[in-house]
């Protein structure tokens, strides 16, 4: 009888702790950094009790967390974490919460750009997190790979002794940090791409073909990762982005006004004199405006806003998220300084003043560049309402700080 009650109590105890351990692990201050710093991959659900939608996902969430335990045992690999963002109001200031559920992946401790905006089901969110496990190097087994990357992708290439090595494992992990920017490929067959890698171990950028640019080398240290990294990104990230229906939605909830080239979609003559002089003028506002381009004949709507066609184009436009304002005539882009000039012009609070107050010897130039006649008495005093505020993330799926 004795035997029989230990033996139920102590089956009792292992339930409840199985319990305990099941689920998500509860993410807060003192245990975020060592979560963060011994997993390669966290993945953290910010909610809060009162969210309706964090309600639904919390269930689910457990459960992928239990998935991901079962199917990716090795120490280190990835970690499902939530943090109640109620509670710990320090750490969902830190990383910029506003709306909950808000779904954020780390790597290697860093925060990465894109939040998981796909299915709240488990069957979607595992596939989420099996593809951010998976190595994002695309394996080069001989000289036909190489030359059958896809043209129209740019590359960081890498040619190593054996994977192993230091070498190829800060390359391995730059990749992981980058993969949502960058494509990587590596080679590790010594004798089929000695020309590539004469001696040692070599790292080169290859842009898109169309480009017909040479290869950029690089010459850091190849095991020091914050070089490799800093290098990788000036080269992979883009200054300008490309908005369209589909990202929409994640530019606006990085918080930043657009600056917006509106344009054919074969025009590539005037994005890159865009991108040229964004690069000349703007490379110390890029913390301050999001620099965009959008194919003109999909964002009709803005347009009209504006009083404009696709037949206007290509048109420069700032969107604060609360009006929109037109750069005076893209022929002046090139001007040193006009570009810069319009950016700083918003912040300071000018181009909405000149808007409601244009300086009496501009007061008819502004309107006749700026709108047709139809809608010149109304956009003079009212500059046209924003338009991709309307795709900032949705009260369907999301519940906002300001609703408390």
């Amino acid at each position: 009888m004795h035997q029989y009650y230990f033996i139920t109590v102590i089956s009792f105890a292992l339930l409840n702790i199985c319990y305990v351990w099941s689920g998500a692990i509860q993410i807060t201050s003192s245990n975020i950094d060592s979560v963060l710093s011994s997993h390669q991959v966290v993945f953290i659900n910010f909610y809060a009790n009162w969210c309706r939608f964090s309600q639904m996902l919390n269930p689910v969430y457990d459960q992928l967390a239990d998935k991901v335990s079962n199917e990716y045992s090795e120490q280190g690999l990835v970690a499902i974490g939530k943090i109640d963002c109620d509670s710990e109001s320090s750490i969902s200031t830190k990383y910029h919460v506003n709306k909950y559920p808000t779904l954020k992946l780390f790597r290697h401790g860093i925060l990465t750009k894109r939040e998981y905006r796909g299915a709240r089901q488990i069957d979607a969110l595992y596939e989420f997190i099996r593809k951010q496990v998976e190595s994002s190097i695309i394996k080069l087994s001989s000289r036909n790979d190489l030359t059958g990357l896809d043209s129209k992708k740019s590359y960081i290439i890498g040619h190593f002794n054996d994977e192993k090595s230091e070498n190829y494992k800060t390359f391995s992990k730059v990749s992981n940090l980058l993969r949502d920017e960058c494509h990587f490929a590596a080679s590790t067959n010594l004798e089929e791409f000695q020309t590539e890698r004469p001696t040692n171990d070599i790292i080169y950028y290859r842009s898109l073909q169309s480009l017909n640019k040479k290869d950029e080398f690089y010459i850091g240290l190849l095991n020091n990762h914050e070089s490799f990294y800093v290098w990788s990104n000036e080269k992979c990230v883009p200054l300008v982005r490309e908005i369209t229906f589909e990202n929409a939605e994640e530019l606006t909830d990085e918080g930043l006004p657009f600056l917006i080239l509106f344009h054919h979609v074969d025009d590539h003559q005037s994005v890159s004199l865009f991108e040229r002089e964004v690069a000349k003028q703007l490379i110390h506002e890029t913390s301050n405006i999001n620099c965009l381009h959008a194919d003109g004949a999909k964002f009709v709507h803005p347009l009209q806003h504006l009083g404009k066609t696709t037949a206007d184009l290509p048109l420069i436009v700032i969107d604060s998220f609360r009006h929109m304002f037109l750069f005076p005539d893209i022929k002046q882009i090139s001007v040193n300084g006009k570009l810069l000039q319009f950016v700083q012009d918003l912040h300071s609070g000018k181009l909405h003043q000149d808007f409601h107050n244009p300086p009496p010897s501009t007061k008819q130039t502004k309107i006749q560049d700026n709108v047709d006649s139809a809608v010149n008495g109304f956009l003079k005093s009212n500059p046209p309402e924003s338009v991709f505020v309307r795709l900032t993330p949705s009260r369907q799926r999301y519940s906002f700080r300001d609703e408390l």
